[in-house]
């Protein structure tokens, strides 16, 4: 019986013990002091939590992959797809990861596709889930793409979609991160020997980041249930809510298929964030570890590149 109890309490242990890439949310607090410089309470860093959150959504952000052509309202497609996209390591809130910031981090998506006849012909309806590599991170998402011209293949016409996503945040705790998106694609299809199936394609995408936060432990390390740290709760804090996050994404893709089996490759180029939290009642700017959170914080992230690959299975 002892040795199952200690098994199980190794297993917990094991289970709750962060990842790499894993968030602690408090590594973006910064304490107020007393006049002996004992910390007394802790305030989120604005100018920080927006950067992060603006490359984090990136990250998590909802995947394209697909050229304009739809599937056909009888068309289903299953995908595995792997991505890498860089990261600003060097910038100072990747400090709220568990481990060291790497240059890029990695995700492993699941997707499903169906078109649909209905609500308008040539109308593709997704749903997913995306796993952040070397942590407990998923998101789930979601999208909805409708092609507006398609199925000239043998005219010089290229196809031309606009679709919406949203992929959501899971399995965190201290952090609600929320990616929509919306794109317009344009993709052309070639025939190669009369076996294969060729579309490159290429498009503009618009993301929307909306971070929000939740309560935050200042001080992880301490047990408040313990005698003597009953005050600890204190420590508590949360980031104000912040205004939405636009990020402009560039793609370049190509999706190949032989009978039911494909893979698509796709390069994603998202410039660097440039938005700013307009607070009411100031105009002034954020500085780095900033005591107060009356203040404008612009989104400092720096631009990022995403890698692509997906192979599945088109019925």
């Amino acid at each position: 019986m002892r040795a199952a109890i200690a098994s199980a309490v190794v297993l917990w242990a094991s289970v709750a013990r962060a990842d790499s890439n894993d968030l602690v949310m408090s590594r973006l607090g910064v304490p107020i002091t007393d006049s002996s410089g004992n910390p007394t309470s802790f305030v989120g860093d604005s100018l920080a939590f927006r950067a992060l959150s603006s490359q984090l959504g990136t990250v998590l952000a909802p995947h394209l992959l697909t050229p304009a052509d739809s599937l056909g309202f009888s068309g289903f497609q299953m995908t595995v797809d792997y991505s890498s996209t860089t990261i600003d390591r060097g910038a100072t809130y990747w400090r709220a990861l568990a481990g060291t910031a790497p240059s890029s981090l990695q995700t492993i998506g699941f997707f499903a596709r169906k078109g649909l006849w209905f609500p308008i012909p040539s109308f593709e309806f997704g749903a997913g889930a995306v796993h952040l590599i070397d942590s407990h991170m998923w998101t789930g998402q979601l999208y909805a793409k409708a092609s507006l011209h398609e199925g000239y293949h043998d005219l010089p016409l290229p196809s031309l979609a606009v679709r919406g996503a949203v992929s959501r945040l899971m399995t965190q705790r201290e952090l609600d991160l929320t990616s929509a998106s919306l794109d317009i694609t344009v993709s052309k299809h070639f025939g190669v020997g009369g076996t294969w199936r060729f579309d490159p394609f290429v498009g503009w995408d618009l993301l929307m980041i909306i971070p929000r936060s939740e309560v935050i432990d200042g001080t992880p390390n301490i047990d408040p249930l313990q005698p003597g740290n009953e005050s600890d709760s204190m420590n508590d804090f949360v980031f104000h809510d912040q205004d939405t996050i636009y990020r402009n994404r560039f793609f370049v893709g190509t999706k190949l298929q032989y009978y039911v089996f494909q893979i698509t490759l796709e390069a994603q180029f998202a410039l660097a964030g440039t938005s700013l939290d307009d607070q009411l009642g100031t105009n002034t700017a954020c500085a780095p570890m900033s005591t107060t959170t009356a203040c404008d914080s612009k989104d400092t992230a720096k631009a990022q590149t995403t890698l692509s690959l997906a192979a599945g299975f088109d019925f």
